[in-house]
């Protein structure tokens, strides 16, 4: 629309699309593809600028992608177990259906990806460094997959960004949200955790570039900035979850990020160790040299001092004799 002169563009609200799958594949399960794509060449590109081997990434992703997936559907059950309570056993394993929670799949993930680092006698610190910039990168790109399935959105919102969602994707929210001519937008949570998690990426590729953390610490980053995005996003959701103290069990889990990424920032490493060690060591070396000094001095003078009373003896015998 033209108004003055300018142009002016309105969006109503952002459509949802009308299918999730393409043939026998989840459009979610294409996305989580792409994303995993995307930072295992983002890491790979970054681990050979260091001088390390390009298939070294490719070899930890075949371990640690597996085990996120695992443990990403893990975090999901046993954090929203009341959705498997009257559900046939084998729907723990839909993965058709969406269901991961992005922190299990982190944290096993990671700790796998670790792993298969150590068994490859890669550099762990650096490893991490050029690894870790492209887990944002991933959980950005497959996050457009919850808009596909028409999932984990917002409260309602009359902004012009506002996510229409169909009736038949309505059931599991609050019932008073259910009504379509009431409510016919609601926050597009993907999407801002998607933008959160791209800039995310370029901070801790610029954060890197410009040495601002010791070699190993990007990662404390990536904890501290996913926390952050994620509990704002959390506290949004109106899609069931169970409560702790009466929050979202995954705004604490946002919690613990953050905090564990502050300690892992501030906790010293082992350089500064090593070198307050050796600087405590040089004080110990240089206090016991000056001891040995003054000592060897006091019995200089001690001796010096004996020898002038055998002189004084001397003289008052020969003086007597």
């Amino acid at each position: 629309m033209v108004f003055g002169g300018t142009v002016q563009i309105v969006i109503a609200a952002i459509p949802s699309p009308s299918f999730n799958s393409i043939g026998p594949f989840t459009i979610y399960g294409l996305l989580i593809a792409l994303g995993v794509f995307a930072a295992v060449s983002l890491g790979t590109k970054r681990w050979v600028a260091r001088g390390g081997h390009e298939d070294d990434i490719t070899a930890i992703a075949m371990w640690g992608v597996p085990a996120g997936v695992v443990g990403a559907r893990l975090y999901h059950v046993a954090t929203d177990f009341q959705l498997f309570r009257d559900a046939p056993w084998w729907q723990v394993f839909a993965l058709r259906e969406g269901g991961l929670g992005i922190p299990g799949g982190m944290a096993l993930g990671i700790l796998v990806g670790i792993w298969a680092a150590r068994r490859r006698g890669m550099e762990l610190g650096s490893a991490l460094d050029a690894i870790v910039p492209g887990l944002p990168l991933a959980q950005a790109i497959g996050r457009w997959g919850n808009w596909f399935n028409q999932e984990l959105y917002g409260r309602p919102t009359d902004l012009p960004w506002g996510l229409s969602i169909d009736a038949s994707h309505r059931g599991s929210i609050p019932v008073e949200f259910q009504s379509v001519d009431e409510f016919p937008t609601f926050h597009p949570t993907f999407l801002y955790e998607s933008v959160w998690n791209v800039g995310l990426t370029g901070v801790m590729l610029m954060a890197d570039r410009l040495g601002w953390l010791p070699r190993g610490r990007l990662i404390a980053l990536y904890f501290i900035g996913y926390g952050i995005g994620r509990g704002w996003v959390e506290a949004l959701r109106i899609d069931p979850a169970n409560d702790v103290f009466g929050l979202r069990i995954n705004l604490w889990m946002s919690l613990a990020l953050i905090i564990g990424g502050l300690v892992l920032i501030f906790w010293p490493t082992s350089d500064e160790t090593a070198a307050g060690e050796t600087a405590a060591n040089e004080t110990a070396t240089s206090e016991t040299a000056t001891s040995s000094t003054v000592d060897s001095s006091h019995g200089t003078a001690d001796s010096d001092t004996g020898a002038g009373d055998s002189d004084d003896l001397a003289d008052l015998t020969t003086d007597d004799g």
